[in-house]
């Protein structure tokens, strides 16, 4: 696996080192030893799967509330997601700034966010599914969201006028420190 850090600090695409023959390829997806290495959380106690019919369904921007704040690793095993971060750790350097990536069944990178980030994405294309590796178990009480195009944040989305929002998400209020 090769670990890219993202311009916020303490996220990183990570991308497999796919192993290739005539039969297809082998890669590893996860290994405790190397996120160590990194100095990321290693422990994931819950996976899920988000399934998503129709392009441009927009997920976010999710996170949870101390002491359940999550860690997670994101992978697109189908299709193809816009997908974005925002830290919203007060204390960080890059508090408020946002990171956005594709991924996608095709180029098999996954995108690890730390304690502390929202996080939502864009379908790009129908039927797609994405899974996650969390690093705490979902504690509905402590599950908070913030507005998909907040203008503290600015975050850009492809196709802004085409969305597929649930009325939760739409629900969101801005962002308030």
């Amino acid at each position: 696996m090769y670990f890219v850090e993202t311009p916020l600090s303490g996220s990183f695409v990570v991308e497999l080192e796919l192993l290739s023959d005539e039969r297809g390829f082998f890669a590893r997806s996860w290994c405790e030893e190397e996120f160590l290495a990194f100095g990321l959380a290693s422990s994931f106690v819950q996976c899920n799967i988000s399934y998503n019919k129709n392009k441009n369904t927009l997920r976010g921007m999710h996170y949870q509330a101390e002491p359940y704040e999550e860690t997670k690793l994101v992978r697109c095993t189908k299709g193809s997601i816009y997908d974005v971060i925002i830290d919203i750790r007060p204390e960080s350097l890059t508090y408020k700034q946002w990171f956005s990536i594709e991924l996608s069944e095709t180029n098999h990178k996954m995108l690890y966010i730390p304690k502390g980030f929202a996080h939502g994405f864009k379908t790009l294309s129908d039927n797609t599914e994405v899974f996650y590796q969390m690093g705490s178990a979902y504690n509905e009480k402590s599950s908070r969201g913030i507005m998909w195009n907040d203008p503290v944040f600015g975050v850009v989305w492809p196709e802004e006028d085409q969305l597929i929002i649930s009325d939760k998400d739409l629900s969101y209020n801005r962002y308030l420190e």
